[in-house]
C-alpha cells in the first residue's frame, strides 16, 4: 500500500533524455502515491544552487504535447493512480511572459509529498536539495502541512538509458490536419476558442490527453478566452450514426450505456480535472443535443480536437459549417492510446467501454442486511430483462455450488390445481381460463391480463406474494442441504418488490437488439410482439440502478463463464464470517 494519497512529482530533466527514463520514474511515484498524482514539468531546473528556484514559462511545442502523451500512455499501467499534467506554465509563444512568483495554484488534492526525479551526485535524500524542493512546490501549489518530499532514485537498469539526450523525437501523437510535416520543436499556435467532444465517462488517461491538447493550445492564449467542451448525456432522441461518427454517444451507442456514469458525475469530474490542470481556463460543459453541438454552429469557434477514430466526423462539422457560411476549423487529431493490458473482448486501446466491461462482476453497492433470512444461508436475486440469458447465468452459479430456485417454476407450482394460486386465480378470471382436465391455460390468461394494468395487478396481487411464500420455504431446503449461497432466478425480482427477499441483486444485461433476436428466436415471435414484451418490463437501465452486481451475457459463453466465476469468487471474499466459517 503505497503511503500517501496524493502527491505532486516535479520532472527536471530535459525532455529528449526524460522519455526513455519515464517509466520507471512512474513506477517509482506509483509506489509511493495510491490516489492522485499531479505531474508538473520544469526541465532543466537545479535544486542544488544556492537561489530558491522558480517556475518559469515552458513554451508550448509539439515535442511537449508528444511527451504529455507518453506519459499519461505510460501513466495507464498504474491504474490505481489519478495522473494529472498541470499546465499553468506550459504557454504558447504569443504569451510567453515570466510567471507571477506570488501566485500560488490551489489543488482538489492537496499533495502530501513532492517527489522528483532530480538526483545528487551522491545518489542520497540530501536535505538542503529536499528543503529546495518543498519551498519550491509550495510557491507553486497549495499543499499539504508537513508536505514530505522524496528524490526519486529508480532502478533504470544497466545501460539502457541514455545520459544524452536522444536524436530520435518520441512518435508524433498529435498533429494538425495540414499536409505542412512538424518539427518536434515547433512551437504550437494558440487559439482563442476551441471545442473537444465525447462521453468522458469515467475519465480516463486518453481523454487526459484530448483535454491537455486543448490547453495546449487554447487556454494557453489567454485567460479570459472561453473553450466549449461538449458532453453527451444519455439522450435516447439524438440521431445514432451521426453522433457515432462524431464519437458523440447517446446511450444507445454505447457498450454497456446501463453501467454509464451519471451525466451530472461525468461533469463534476470532468470539471474538476480542468480546473486542476488549468484553472485560468474558462469553459462551458454542454450537452450534446444535435449531431454537431456548438463546433457545428458556434462563429467564435477555431479549432476542433479529434481522436484517428472521429477525425471524419471533424470533417463532417466542417461540411455542416460551410453549407451554414462558417468558417471550417483547425482540426487537431490526437493519437489514440494502446492498452496493453486489455482481454480478447475489450478494445486495444484506452476506453471507457473497456473499463465498464471491467466493472462486470464486481460489487457496485454495500449489500442489504437481511436480519430475517436464514442465517446460515446467504441470498442473491438475480434478474435481467427477458432474452438477457439470466437463466444460463444461474446454471452456471449453480455449477459453483449456488442453490437455485427458479420463480418460473415456483409459479407454475402454485397455478397446478391444488396449488396455493389455483382457487384465487379461477375466482378471479372464471373457469373459462381452465383446460378441459381443469389445469389454467397460462395463455388465455396471459391474453386477459396483457396490456390491461388493472388485470394484471389482480393477478400479479394473488401470485407474488404465494411465489415469495414458496422461495422462503425453498430456502429452508436449501439450508437442509447444506448449501450456502441461493440464488433466486426472477425476471419480476423488483416489479415484485422481493429484495427483501436477498442480501444482494444481481442483473444480467444486454442490449435490447440482441434481446429482441433471442426472444424472436427462441419464442418464435414477431419482431414487434418481442419489443411488446420488453417494453412492459423494467429496462435494463432501471434494473442496473437497483442492482449490487451486474453481468452480461453479449459475448463468447467462455467470457461469460469468467465473469461468473469472477463475481463468485469476490461473493465468497465477501460472504458474512458466519458463512465462511460453515464453508
Amino acid at each position: 500500500m503505497a503511503a500517501f494519497r496524493s502527491g505532486l512529482l516535479v520532472l527536471t530533466t530535459p525532455l529528449a533524455s526524460l522519455a526513455p527514463r519515464l517509466a520507471p520514474i512512474l513506477t517509482s511515484a506509483a509506489g509511493l502515491v495510491n490516489d492522485t498524482l499531479y505531474v508538473h514539468l520544469q526541465p532543466g531546473m537545479s535544486l542544488e544552487g544556492p537561489a530558491q528556484p522558480q517556475s518559469t514559462p515552458v513554451q508550448a511545442t509539439f515535442e511537449v504535447l508528444d511527451f504529455i502523451t507518453h506519459l499519461y500512455a505510460g501513466a495507464d499501467v498504474h491504474r490505481h493512480l489519478d495522473v494529472r499534467i498541470l499546465l499553468t506554465n506550459i504557454r504558447t509563444k504569443s504569451t510567453f511572459l515570466p510567471l507571477l512568483p506570488t501566485s500560488v495554484q490551489n489543488l482538489s488534492h492537496p499533495p502530501e509529498v513532492v517527489l522528483t526525479d532530480f538526483q545528487t551526485l551522491d545518489g542520497s535524500q540530501y536535505n538542503p536539495v529536499k528543503e529546495q524542493l518543498v519551498r519550491y512546490a509550495t510557491s507553486c501549489y497549495s499543499c499539504c502541512p508537513r508536505l514530505a518530499s522524496v528524490l526519486l532514485y529508480p532502478d533504470y537498469g544497466t545501460g539502457e538509458v541514455p545520459v544524452e539526450p536522444l536524436d530520435v523525437p518520441l512518435p508524433s501523437t498529435i498533429r494538425p490536419a495540414s499536409p505542412v510535416a512538424r518539427s518536434p520543436k515547433q512551437p504550437v499556435r494558440g487559439y482563442y476558442r476551441g471545442a473537444v467532444g465525447g462521453t468522458f465517462d469515467r475519465l480516463h488517461n486518453a481523454h487526459k490527453v484530448l483535454l491537455s491538447s486543448v490547453g495546449a493550445k487554447d487556454i494557453l492564449s489567454n485567460e479570459w478566452l472561453s473553450q466549449h467542451v461538449v458532453q453527451s448525456p444519455l439522450n435516447q432522441n439524438s440521431p445514432n450514426v451521426k453522433q457515432r461518427d462524431l464519437h458523440l454517444a447517446s446511450s444507445p451507442g454505447k457498450l454497456l450505456p446501463e453501467l454509464l456514469q451519471p451525466y451530472t458525475e461525468r461533469v463534476e469530474h470532468l470539471s474538476e480535472f480542468l480546473v486542476d490542470v488549468k484553472p485560468s481556463l474558462t469553459f462551458d460543459v454542454i450537452p450534446l443535443l444535435d449531431p454537431y453541438g456548438p463546433a457545428g454552429s458556434d462563429p467564435s469557434l477555431e479549432f476542433l480536437v479529434v481522436s484517428e477514430e472521429t477525425y471524419r466526423g471533424g470533417m463532417a462539422v466542417n461540411r455542416f459549417r460551410l453549407e451554414n457560411d462558417l468558417e471550417e476549423l483547425a482540426l487537431y487529431q490526437i493519437q489514440l492510446l494502446k492498452d496493453l493490458g486489455h482481454m480478447e473482448n475489450e478494445e486495444d486501446k484506452v476506453s471507457s467501454s473497456s473499463f465498464r466491461q471491467r466493472m462486470l462482476g464486481n460489487l457496485l453497492q454495500p449489500p442489504y442486511e437481511r436480519p430475517d433470512l436464514p442465517r446460515s444461508l446467504y441470498v442473491i436475486g438475480l434478474t435481467g430483462i427477458s432474452g438477457s440469458g439470466k437463466s444460463s447465468i444461474a446454471q452456471r452459479l449453480k455449477g459453483l455450488g449456488a442453490f437455485i430456485i427458479d420463480s418460473d417454476h415456483l409459479g407454475h407450482r402454485a397455478y397446478a390445481p391444488g396449488g396455493p394460486a389455483y382457487q384465487p386465480v379461477v375466482e378471479a378470471f372464471g373457469t373459462d381460463i381452465l383446460h378441459k382436465d381443469g389445469t389454467i391455460n397460462r395463455k388465455v390468461l396471459g391474453s386477459r391480463v396483457f396490456g390491461n394494468k388493472k388485470q394484471l395487478k389482480i393477478l400479479t396481487d394473488i401470485m407474488w406474494p404465494i411465489i415469495a411464500k414458496l422461495a422462503r420455504e425453498e430456502m429452508d431446503r436449501a439450508v437442509t442441504e447444506g448449501k450456502h449461497v441461493c440464488v433466486i432466478d426472477a425476471a419480476m425480482l423488483l416489479e415484485a418488490g422481493w429484495q427483501n427477499l436477498v442480501h444482494e441483486v444481481w442483473t444480467v444485461v444486454i442490449p435490447e437488439t440482441e434481446a429482441v433476436r433471442r426472444i424472436v428466436e427462441r419464442d418464435g415471435l414477431s419482431d414487434a410482439a418481442a419489443q411488446s414484451r420488453l417494453q412492459s418490463q423494467m429496462s435494463g437501465q432501471q434494473l442496473v440502478e437497483q442492482s449490487h452486481v451486474v453481468l452480461s451475457t453479449l459475448w463468447e459463453p467462455h467470457i461469460t463463464q469468467r465473469q461468473v466465476e469472477k463475481a463468485w469468487a469476490l461473493l465468497q471474499k465477501r460472504l458474512p464470517k458466519t458463512h465462511q466459517a460453515l464453508n
